[in-house]
């Protein structure tokens, strides 16, 4: 497995012509980390060592947040997304309106579970939200502010995320359980065997003769190999395999007692299989989800880069047939595709996987169950790692704060949990059965958001080695990859300046949203406002760190070229992301002209009248 290789080589330089730009921020860094540091260094340099100072820099984040300052003149939006699953304590509109409010900027809906009204609800009562870059300033147009204070022109921003069930391993009904609820015990060190025929199936299964909803399951295990039911409950070593047979049984020991149930999940640790990328399911689920205009997709159990081409290709045809049925507009993107990397096969052709995805989800619940538990936070780190190199968004997932399901506070190992996933690199954190059933969903967001906002004041003020990290990785990446697109050089240019100036904001205007998601991925430690003319490529740049996507359909249509930056930085302020005296860096892409036959990009520096 090649994930690592690239990225976590040992500190290299950046390229001759960022080095210089950023070497004060890199001096910083050395001179936190080294202890005798300020003796050797110029005694009039702001930067101290840490053993030269008598406090540390930790304000209490609480102060930051909008929703305890609801008057605040300047809103400071955390660079890091969150992610939170909606279910049955959280649909409603009151609920799903304070967790807006509190930070949440991806729903995620489980079609594990979900039924279609309740995937109905929350999409209707997350539209019916509203968040705090949705409210404009008493400065503003009054003929664009309604009488709660929300602007009636320019709506608020939150994306969806579908997340399939996925092709996965079951076992059958058991025998006579006719109410679904029945049980049989399984006893350590019994003979389990595990059969694919349908005569299993249609007789039943009992704790002696299990049957697997999978026809080649032979063929991918050998003797010494481990099968785990339901999660893990119960695990069986692999004694024998009939490989030679059409439908052969496979034999096993149990390792331990525990009782089964119907239909219990399967997993196969180390095992290569060849499930199909979709079930039918998942394909009725995704098409309906295009109805109802999801940006995300979230492939559950990818194993390999077909899978994703195949994914992308159905969502295509679909997008031809709902045209036709006069349920999609042809030319609309179509949702993007998360690849959720949950099997050592995964992980195997990881590389290629990301290639071919618009984004990566490390879903830690299954993934610590096919590899050992020990390696999954390394599995984390590599993961991350190799999508800020790619310059592609990277979610890391499950059990984040999953005490908080049902405690008001979290562990203490949960917030060291979140705070190195943002240490890492992870343009997302989510929350699964957090917010989805547990007592806390609001209270568990804010916390969440609090926890980033830490991580992100010490990384820019105390820490700056793991962002500066993060950014090289990309730089090193963009080598290895030959990108020299005009794109490129322009987003790194905006950093640059950004820096250099101090800036408070970088602001993007787009069409299509690939110049923000390059601005972003070079790791900027202030926001990146993309505005864009189409709410759809605005939800759709969600997930990528810093950026804020603000839908204006006019600024880029109704608005002469050059007034364009300087509406912009006007609708900032009003948004509250700016304020007067602030430097900001604007950057644009133009169409051509007579005057330049290609498409061209420029940067310009302002101060917020």
């Amino acid at each position: 497995m090649m994930l690592a290789q690239r990225t976590l080589r040992g500190a290299t330089a950046l390229r001759t012509t960022a080095r210089s730009t950023w070497s004060s921020t890199t001096q910083q860094m050395q001179s936190f980390s080294t202890p005798d540091s300020s003796s050797s260094s110029n005694s009039s340099s702001p930067t101290r060592s840490f053993s030269s100072r008598s406090s540390f820099d930790l304000p209490d984040p609480r102060n930051l947040m909008s929703y305890n300052n609801p008057s605040a003149s300047k809103w400071n939006p955390q660079l890091s997304k969150i992610v939170a699953t909606i279910g049955p304590t959280s649909e409603q509109l009151p609920q799903m309106q304070d967790i807006v409010r509190s930070g949440m900027r991806v729903m995620r809906l489980n079609f594990s579970h979900a039924t279609v009204e309740e995937v109905e609800l929350r999409m209707k009562n997350l539209k019916a939200s509203k968040g705090r870059h949705s409210i404009f300033h008493p400065d503003s147009d009054e003929a664009t502010i309604a009488s709660t204070g929300e602007s009636t022109s320019h709506k608020n921003v939150r994306a969806v995320l579908l997340d399939t069930r996925g092709p996965e391993l079951r076992t059958g009904k058991l025998a006579g359980d006719e109410s679904g609820h029945e049980t049989v015990t399984i006893d350590v060190g019994s003979v389990v065997t595990l059969c694919t025929t349908d005569d299993v199936r249609d007789s039943g299964s009992t704790a002696s003769q299990l049957y697997i909803d999978y026809p080649k399951l032979h063929q991918c295990l050998v003797p010494g190999m481990k099968v785990l039911l339901d999660d893990g409950a119960i695990t069986l070593t692999v004694t024998e395999v009939e490989s030679d047979k059409e439908y052969g049984n496979v034999t096993c020991t149990a390792d331990n007692s525990g009782e089964i149930r119907s239909r219990a999940g399967v997993n196969l640790p180390g095992a290569e299989t060849d499930l199909p990328a979709m079930s039918d399911k998942d394909k009725v689920d995704i098409k309906y989800g295009m109805t109802k205009d999801v940006d995300y997709v979230a492939a559950s159990f990818i194993q390999n880069a077909e899978g994703v081409r195949e994914i992308k290709a159905y969502m295509e045809q679909c997008a031809v047939n709902l045209a036709a049925e006069g349920q999609w507009e042809l030319g609309r993107p179509v949702p993007l595709v998360i690849s959720k990397i949950e099997s050592v096969s995964g992980l195997n052709h990881f590389d290629e996987i990301l290639k071919e995805s618009d984004g990566i989800m490390v879903a830690r619940g299954d993934l610590g169950v096919e590899i050992p538990i020990q390696q999954v936070t390394n599995a984390q780190k590599e993961m991350v790692a190799e999508c800020n190199a790619a310059g592609k968004p990277v979610i890391v997932a499950t059990q984040m704060l999953e005490s908080m399901a049902k405690n008001p506070r979290p562990t203490r190992a949960e917030v060291a949990d979140v705070t190195n996933a943002i240490y890492d690199g992870a343009d997302c954190v989510m929350l699964s059965g957090e917010t989805a059933k547990g007592k806390y969903p609001v209270q568990v967001v804010q916390t969440m958001n609090e926890i980033i906002a830490s991580a992100e004041h010490f990384t820019k003020h105390s820490m700056p080695g793991p962002n500066l990290s993060a950014r090289e990785r990309f730089v090193d990446g963009q080598e290895d990859r030959g990108d020299n697109s005009v794109d490129a050089a322009v987003a790194k240019a905006a950093v640059i300046a950004a820096e250099e100036r101090d800036a408070a904001a970088i602001v993007v205007l787009t069409s299509e949203g690939s110049l923000p998601r390059m601005v972003s991925a070079f790791r900027p430690n202030i926001p990146i406002l993309a505005f864009c003319p189409s709410a759809k490529v605005a939800r759709q740049l969600m997930l990528h760190r810093g950026v804020h996507p603000i839908h204006i359909a006019d600024l880029l249509t109704d608005v002469s070229g050059v007034k364009r930056p300087a509406r912009a930085i006007q609708y900032a302020k009003q948004f509250g992301m700016v304020q007067e005296g602030d430097n900001v860096v604007v950057v644009t892409r133009e169409t051509a002209c007579e005057e330049l036959t290609t498409d061209f990009a420029s940067m310009k520096i302002a101060t917020v009248p």
